[in-house]
């Protein structure tokens, strides 16, 4: 009876294939299919991947910007078993080079890069690189046209997400098809998603921002609109040209829009989105759904699928993170395992549909962040009086800078590879355009020299740029707490603020 209850991100597509044959499921530039002709090329793909050896548990790796290759390639690894992940392509050659060597992929999708070919120099896998493009049109070409017989069940991992670089390094969460379908569904009640949804994936697709918009469109058979970056004029004008409903913005994409049509060029009037000034909402339909008028509030991760609480959920509440979504539920534990009273602070931890199936291979990491039986989110909240959730910050020091996640140890380890320095710590410091942006304090080697352009530059080849620290202070030493850095002292020797939930 078990595949009766069975359904996967592959079963969705075959049914968008019969129910909806006319509609447009991808639109990338002059590309534009139909779900017969997704779920057509998602077949031959499959098959040319199974050829390749991907197989239930193996590895797919996109390492290139957005494109609707990115949906093919996780429907693909749907149909198989197998799990896709999608990279960040703005990481270094060495950021990278770690990812191969921790995936281990039996099959690299690639869009040419500097930063890619130097990780594949360093690291020879035994793998299959497809390049995109033409290369890929012709892999995918060679495949059959019959769908794969591969038994799926529903709680199988198909996505990795790299994210939590606790220490230093990334770990890739991995979300099964019940966990995303889950989520989808979640997002679609939240956000009033109806027949004919169109969603303009113009932020990274290798963040669970963009995917999880991305996939609850997909599911709920809408059409999704690829660009490679986000860019004012052309996301303009691909709003007017397929009438997109959403689309990944947020403060700063949003100015840019409002400057790139300050004379009305576009109608932008089909997307119906979040308030954010007079300019832009004479623009555009400003949105009433729960999701909208809640600004888009709640808390969340990669390892819940997306969010986890909705503050349309608690318009008005108390906690200003809202209340869970309906497929989970949420406990505020002390250190020993046991739920707080409400008003008390404890760690945010979770147990539900949406939740993720562990990390790809930290056998270690997964026993301590499911404990219990409870996901542990490793970030702070309160369960207020009213039932809402309040969330405070993460246990460990996070740098949130506009949309991204900055972990302190992994900008360190950058800073420290500078042959001139000897010490280093970083903290985050209020910033007027993203909220907060990096700061590194740094001790130098003795005889040494550097500036501050050096380590940024430095890290700059070390990191993604937007982790690099936009500032840089030398000092004799760094406070201590034992053998970690005193963060509190040197946030309030040099300027630090602006933490999430502060």
């Amino acid at each position: 009876m078990g595949a009766v209850h069975t359904l996967t991100l592959g079963d969705v597509l075959g049914e968008h294939r019969r129910g909806r044959p006319l509609d447009i499921a991808a639109v990338d530039g002059d590309v534009r299919l139909t779900y017969p002709e997704l779920d057509e090329r998602v077949n031959r793909l499959a098959n040319a991947l199974a050829a390749d050896g991907v197989g239930p548990g193996e590895r797919v790796l996109w390492l290139g910007q957005n494109s609707f290759r990115v949906l093919e390639l996780l429907l693909a690894s749907a149909r198989l078993g197998a799990i896709f992940c999608p990279a960040n392509w703005r990481q270094s050659a060495d950021e990278l080079a770690y990812i191969l060597n921790d995936l281990t992929p039996k099959v690299v999708v690639w869009e040419e890069s500097e930063a890619t070919e130097k990780a594949r120099e360093q690291v020879p896998l035994d793998a299959r690189w497809v390049k995109s493009a033409e290369e890929y049109e012709s892999y995918l070409g060679g495949g059959g046209a019959d769908e794969p017989s591969a038994e799926v069940s529903g709680d199988t991992p198909v996505l990795a997400m790299y994210t939590a670089a606790f220490d230093g390094r990334p770990n890739a969460a991995l979300l099964s098809h019940d966990a995303l379908i889950a989520h989808s569904v979640s997002l679609q009640h939240m956000r009033q998603m109806e027949n004919g949804f169109t969603f303009l994936d113009c932020g990274p697709l290798f963040h669970v921002g963009t995917m999880m918009f991305c996939l609850a469109t997909f599911q709920i058979g809408g059409k999704n609109v690829f660009t490679p970056a986000y860019e004012p004029k052309e996301v303009c004008r691909l709003i007017e040209a397929e009438r997109c409903t959403q689309a990944f913005l947020f403060g700063p994409m949003i100015d840019g829009l409002v400057t790139a049509n300050s004379e009305g060029t576009y109608d932008l009037s089909s997307l119906h989105f979040v308030s954010h000034n007079p300019e832009w909402d004479a623009m555009i339909t400003v949105d009433s759904s729960p999701w909208c008028a809640s600004k888009m509030g709640g808390y969340g991760q990669t390892e819940v699928g997306g969010m986890l609480t909705f503050l349309g959920l608690g318009i008005g509440g108390a906690g200003y993170a809202g209340r869970p979504s309906p497929l989970v539920h949420v406990r505020i534990l002390d250190a020993s395992g046991d739920e707080v009273t409400p008003g008390e602070v404890g760690e945010i931890s979770a147990r539900g549909h949406s939740i993720f199936s562990g990390y790809f291979n930290r056998p270690e990491l997964n026993a301590a962040k499911s404990a219990g039986g409870w996901h542990h989110t490793g970030d702070l909240g309160r369960r207020e009086a009213d039932g809402t959730i309040t969330f405070i910050g993460p246990k460990l020091r996070m740098i949130k800078s506009a949309n991204e996640n900055i972990y302190p140890a992994e900008v360190e380890r950058a800073v420290k590879a500078h042959a001139a320095v000897a010490d280093a710590a970083v903290i985050g410091v209020p910033d007027e355009r993203f909220g907060q942006t990096a700061k590194a304090i740094v001790v130098l080697k003795e005889g040494a020299a550097a500036t501050e352009e050096d380590i940024i530059e430095h890290v700059r080849g070390e990191i993604a740029s937007y982790k690099k620290p936009k500032y840089v202070e030398f000092v004799a030493a760094i406070p201590k707490k034992g053998y970690t850095p005193d963060y509190d002292a040197l946030d309030e020797s040099y300027g630090g603020g602006a933490y999430p939930g502060a």
